[in-house]
């Protein structure tokens, strides 16, 4: 039977599923256990993958070794080692016990699901944690663990010895060679549970080392002892903007009217270069974190505070050193030239998004208060616009979809609200983007290494699906291989006022790829430029340092130093997603605990998707989804109608991907982020 498995699905490609091989093979119903037995066997040899209710065939050469670089609730990815091919979907069955992180081997179809390459992990070659925490439950009478490091539905037996330290229901910190409780961390809803959970989970840096934090004293209290050739701009005004809890400023701005025609716009960065040296402690340990991680009550910074909060920061009144990218600037946007120096600023005024979207609403007691600044805010403001309008027009994709913000009240989280970035976030965001290019640029037409932003065009596969979808909802697409930046803007234009623009925009957004550093330039396909860097941000990214690094160079006309670029950017991308899901997961987690205590709620929400079990539904505004059963939805049998729609066989009823619905919460696991929902009869 195994050979004549093999021939069946080395004949189809494509797959097979069970019931398909039974006929291939002209069983009798009574010989189907042992199929299914068989299949189950090649499965585990390595012979056979089954992807959903598929199986395919698998050449015993397809064996590849990865990392572990993203876990889902019900899958992982695997990151091939020395670029062999796109990520590997693992759906959870085949995760072998690795989480993130893990050295593995797998056996990979080569076969394309919707995820991508599907595969399955044979061994784990190298772990990276020692330890995995999850919520402890009783499983026959014995406690089991249920990580979080890794796909949902597998579950650890646990070793105990002695007296318990736990209660079932708690999360629990365990050995993975030992399986023992290395200790127990609290309920899922006690206070800071969730954050210490999340900081473990993706291997957070959470503390300096006394050697880290020696250093940082060290050279902040050197000061500006030699700051070599400057140029001196205190007596420019140069303002930051951020948002009100911002405590390391690596930026500023300045502005100023040269004739009828053109702007001088000053972007002015912190030089955290001249105090963190290439090799230092401080060095390597930036690199190791990469970036700064954001959560609601606490942040973990990528330098000490002792820089990032105090010597580094563009702290007003206070001189500073930082790299200035001057820009001159056309009345319609565009960047006519550019200057790059090492300077000495210091900044006039801390402004918050707040308070300048209140000079620019009109109001006239944030007006009064910042008086002496009225002019440029207003000049910056034009410009802004009209830069934004350039870099449209000249191909750059421009999403602005609301993001969720959590409202706290004597460490209470009390709202939920969506938060749409406005003007003054705009403004920044142009002037950062245009510094960036002109560094890019720079280097790049001196021929010199540095590591590139690259954000590659979205997979055909995706354009298709994309384009299918909009096309029901009349909103036209080019053939995949010729869509741009222009056509989807276009088509998120189209979308703006519509009821189902909400999900249709997020659509387009999920069918871009994400951007990554890398040591060769390809593009940035969602701003529309032939090359790019990031520079604005040292203080809490490291590929902006090392740019910093690269420029002084030749800014000083010295020779390069060696840097790992290639090393450097491979990391610095993992550890950015890696600190994009940290946050985001928080984020979630709180947001399902806070409708916990709102079961029996109506609740707004629109289709999301479409799964053998029922509709996936996204609350509105609330940015988190739960299930809607078919078998809650009437008295019926829902069916695929297409590949967006499902119709009730019985009513005719169908529901379409993008279609608002009413429901009501009926049930909630808070730290498993899942919630089931019922239609509430209503409309909308």
């Amino acid at each position: 039977m195994v050979n004549k498995i093999l021939q069946l699905l080395k004949e189809n490609s494509g797959g097979l599923s069970f019931h398909s091989l039974a006929r291939g093979l002209r069983l009798l119903q009574r010989e189907k256990p042992l199929l299914k037995k068989k299949l189950m066997e090649m499965e585990d040899r390595g012979l056979i993958l089954r992807v959903k209710r598929s199986y395919f065939l698998l050449p015993p050469a397809r064996v590849v070794r990865g990392r572990v670089t993203h876990v889902g609730r019900t899958f992982l990815f695997v990151q091939p080692e020395k670029g062999q091919g796109p990520d590997i979907y693992v759906p959870a069955r085949h995760s072998g016990g690795a989480v993130r992180g893990d050295m593995v081997e797998l056996a990979s179809s080569g076969e394309g699901t919707e995820e991508g390459p599907a595969g399955k992990i044979l061994r784990i070659l190298k772990k990276t944690k020692s330890t995995v925490v999850g919520i402890c439950r009783e499983v026959w009478g014995r406690p089991h663990l249920v990580p979080y490091d890794s796909p949902l539905g597998e579950e650890i037996p646990l070793i105990i010895s002695g007296a318990q330290p736990f209660e079932m229901g708690d999360v629990v910190e365990v050995d993975r060679e030992t399986r023992r409780v290395v200790r127990a961390l609290g309920r899922p809803d006690d206070p800071g549970v969730d954050l210490e959970v999340v900081v473990r989970k993706y291997d957070l840096p959470d503390a300096f080392s006394t050697e880290v934090l020696a250093e940082a004293d060290a050279v902040a209290g050197a000061g500006f002892e030699n700051p070599g050739e400057r140029d001196d701009l205190r007596d420019w005004t140069c303002v930051t903007i951020d948002g009100a809890d911002a405590r390391d400023f690596d930026d500023a701005v300045s502005i100023r009217v040269e004739g009828k025609d053109r702007f001088c716009l000053g972007v002015h960065i912190a030089d955290v270069s001249h105090f963190v040296s290439a090799g230092s402690i401080l060095d390597r340990e930036a690199y190791r974190r990469g970036t700064s991680v954001y959560f609601p009550e606490k942040a973990l910074p990528m330098l000490p505070e002792r820089l990032s909060h105090d010597v580094c920061s563009l702290q007003p009144g206070e001189d500073r050193l930082a790299v200035s990218v001057i820009l001159d600037m056309s009345r319609t946007g565009e960047v006519l030239g550019t200057s790059i120096r090492p300077s000495l600023i210091r900044s006039a005024a801390r402004l918050t998004y707040a308070a300048v979207e209140k000079i620019f609403a009109g109001d006239e007691e944030e007006r009064r208060r910042h008086a002496g600044l009225m002019g440029d805010l207003l000049h910056m403001r034009s410009l802004a616009e009209r830069m934004r309008r350039f870099r449209v027009e000249s191909g750059s994709l421009d999403f602005s979809h609301p993001e969720p913000r959590l409202r706290y009240q004597d460490g209470v989280l009390v709202a939920i609200e969506a938060f749409l970035p406005r003007e003054a976030h705009g403004l920044i965001e142009e002037f950062m983007l245009a510094a960036n290019q002109a560094v890019a640029v720079f280097l790049e037409d001196r021929e010199v290494a540095f590591p590139y932003r690259v954000h590659p065009p979205p997979a055909l596969k995706n354009l298709a699906s994309l384009r299918e979808l909009l096309g029901h909802f009349g909103v036209s697409l080019p053939a995949p291989e010729k869509v741009k930046a222009s056509h989807l803007q276009a088509a998120q234009e189209q979308l703006r006022l519509r009821p189902e623009g909400k999900y249709l925009s997020l659509q387009i957004l999920k069918s871009l790829r994400l951007a990554s550093y890398a040591t060769k330039n390809s593009g940035h396909f969602g701003l529309g430029k032939k090359i790019y860097t990031h520079f604005t941000s040292p203080i809490r990214r490291y590929p902006d340092l090392v740019t910093h690094r690269i420029l002084q160079h030749v800014l000083a006309g010295r020779a390069q130093e060696d840097v790992p670029l290639a090393a450097l950017a491979h990391a610095c991308s993992e550890r950015e997603r890696r600190a994009e899901e940290a946050e985001r997961e928080l984020l979630e987690w709180r947001i399902y605990r806070h409708l916990h205590s709102r079961l029996g709620d109506e609740f707004p929400g629109f289709v999301v998707g479409i799964n053998k079990a029922g509709l996936v539904v996204e609350l509105e505004d609330l940015f988190v989804t739960g299930l809607v059963l078919f078998q809650d939805m009437g008295d019926d049998y829902f069916v695929r109608d297409s590949e967006i729609s499902v119709k009730g066989r019985h009513s005719g009823t169908a529901v379409v991907l993008g279609d608002r619905i009413r429901v009501v919460l009926a049930s909630i696991k808070p730290d498993l982020r899942r919630m089931i929902l019922i239609p509430s009869g209503r409309d909308v």
